[in-house]
């Protein structure tokens, strides 16, 4: 049965090309297409270059730019189009057989207007994809060998069981596996655009729309391609269970990880833009997926934290309710100092820093007396604490020492004197600590 479909088929395909002509008609119209494929060739890159010149000319995003782009990338194909329908108007009016120059003028228009569509997905791999099978289909329907092809096709068939397994049916499944992925997944990320853009979600519940939409539609296109081929679903419930208690065993971590990520992304307790110390990694969350977040710290390192982590451990969420946090700096003065003044003095240095707080203001307290100092501490407050708690906290240290050294507030520091005494016609050292020499 086989053995006779594909003599059939090559039967066919040979009455399709003794219909062309005498071999001197296929002769000439074989040097035509040639002669016209050669001057696109050569053509071609001084298109590209007017085109890419006005290209530049233009905005890089606009409508116009994508146009030019997408023509300067088929401008080989569009040459040739132009020449072969040149060459077909002359053959038609002199008079010999023009069917292969028809059918090369036909396939060039299919093959440019298939990827000017597939050209408007921002996925090239499922575009190209697309775009072979599209035009795989329509060539042999232009050549006229689409019904032989599928005849030949569904006569591979083989049996699982009791359904029927043809080649016809396979190459059915794998296109509208193609065009339903390629479809959803510009859905998705359409879709996805439009989720991110709108100001009614917060950043958190934007990250579990997009995914759970994302998830529905994949789902939804699995639904689609199984139902249309053929396959029992319900054939799967058994195999489907055990797999399932599989994965809960061998996957434990990883669907713990993504039912955290999930929880975290509901009750908003951390989400892209908080400043969280977990451990000892401290830094800016900068995106939230599936498994894992991403912290990036002041070192431009980025840490991929496990949901699970961020859910089971401690972790310290510097702008949770608030992102105003406060920070607090020792100071030592001597005892000589003036401390309400000084105090004062304190509390002006770090208002005149721009990321100090003035509502609520800074508050300088006495702490106590120190073995050679006063103890101070200056309390302040910031709403930036993505841009770093270390840098802000040296900038106000430095002001409070200029302000020391214009007022003549001394800052002490641990001294030691050393006294020696005779003893027994003997020297004796005695040590002592204190704020200044003896």
């Amino acid at each position: 049965m086989t053995e006779n479909k594909l003599r059939e088929f090559f039967y066919q395909a040979w009455e399709q090309l003794a219909a062309l002509g005498t071999d001197i008609d296929v002769i000439a119209q074989l040097l035509a297409i040639l002669a016209g494929l050669a001057v696109a060739y050569f053509t071609r890159r001084k298109l590209q270059a007017a085109l890419h010149g006005l290209q530049h000319r233009l905005p890089p995003r606009s409508p116009v730019a994508r146009a030019l782009d997408i023509l300067s990338e088929l401008s080989f194909p569009l040459i040739w189009l132009v020449l072969e329908f040149t060459i077909l108007a002359v053959f038609q009016g002199v008079g010999p057989p023009s069917h292969i120059i028809s059918a090369v003028c036909s396939l060039l228009s299919a093959w440019i207007i298939i990827n000017i569509v597939t050209s408007l997905a921002e996925n090239k791999i499922w575009a190209r994809l697309v775009a072979f099978c599209a035009w795989t289909i329509a060539a042999l329907n232009i050549l006229g060998l689409l019904t032989p092809t599928l005849d030949f096709l569904e006569s591979l068939a083989f049996n699982l069981g009791e359904t029927r397994i043809s080649m016809l049916g396979l190459v059915k499944v794998i296109i509208a596996a193609i065009i339903v992925f390629w479809i959803t997944f510009g859905l998705s990320r359409f879709l996805e655009a439009r989720i991110y853009k709108t100001r009614a979600f917060t950043p958190a519940v934007q990250v579990l729309t997009a995914k759970l939409v994302r998830v529905a539609l994949v789902a939804t296109a699995v639904l689609i391609i199984l139902s249309n081929s053929g396959i029992n679903i319900t054939a799967f419930a058994v195999f489907g269970g055990a797999l399932g208690v599989g994965i809960g065993f061998g996957l434990q971590k990883i669907v713990s990880n993504l039912i955290s990520g999930i929880i975290l992304l509901l009750d908003r307790s951390i989400k892209p833009g908080d400043v969280i110390e977990v451990g000892e990694t401290y830094g800016r969350v900068h995106s939230m997926g599936a498994r894992y977040a991403s912290v990036i710290t002041r070192d431009a390192m980025e840490y991929l934290i496990p949901n699970e982590d961020l859910i089971t451990q401690q972790v310290i969420n510097w702008s949770y309710s608030s992102k105003n946090v406060r920070l607090r700096v020792p100071v030592g003065i001597a005892y000589d100092s003036d401390v309400p003044k000084t105090i004062a003095l304190v509390e002006a240095a770090a208002l005149d820093l721009p990321r100090v707080l003035s509502d609520p203001p800074p508050r300088c307290l006495m702490r106590g007396f120190g073995d050679s100092a006063i103890d101070l501490e200056l309390r302040f407050w910031i709403a930036d604490p993505e841009e770093g708690c270390g840098n802000i906290t040296s900038a106000v240290l430095v002001r409070i020492w200029q302000i020391f050294k214009e007022e003549g507030i001394g800052i002490p520091f641990p001294q030691r004197d050393i006294r020696v005494q005779m003893v027994d016609d003997k020297p004796r050292a005695q040590f002592e600590t204190g704020d200044g020499k003896d």
